[in-house]
């Protein structure tokens, strides 16, 4: 199936989201997934404040993962970006229903300009 997680890390420094992103597209590739596409969006505030390990946090790192796996290492790696203390929220979605008529429509995020 295809898969989508959102991840929000520190807005510390690049470094550490490279790591995090490493680390999750490892755990997916040693248990027979595909990486999709990887991409970085930046520092964004977030919707509300964030309280983590004690330390209040306006701004996040934003990045996208989508990959190809099977259920159990999806929810492993959600478990695993979930305990990490550098990961501020991290969440993921199913896309289609694994026919390849219905995935060969998902491409680049459409934002729709409110001006």
């Amino acid at each position: 199936m295809l898969y989508e997680t959102i991840g929000v890390v520190r807005p510390n420094s690049l470094k550490e989201v490279k790591e995090i992103v490493l680390t999750a597209g490892q755990m997916i590739l040693r248990q027979g997934g595909v990486i999709r596409d990887i991409s970085n969006w930046g520092v964004f505030h977030l919707p509300r404040p964030v309280s983590l390990n004690q330390t209040r946090y306006t701004k996040g790192h934003y990045f996208v993962l989508r990959y190809d796996s099977g259920i159990r290492t999806h929810e492993e790696l959600t478990r695993t970006l979930r305990v990490d203390p550098r990961v501020i929220r991290a969440g993921g979605v199913k896309l289609g229903d694994g026919k390849l008529e219905t995935l060969s429509r998902f491409g680049e995020v459409q934002w729709k300009n409110l001006e």
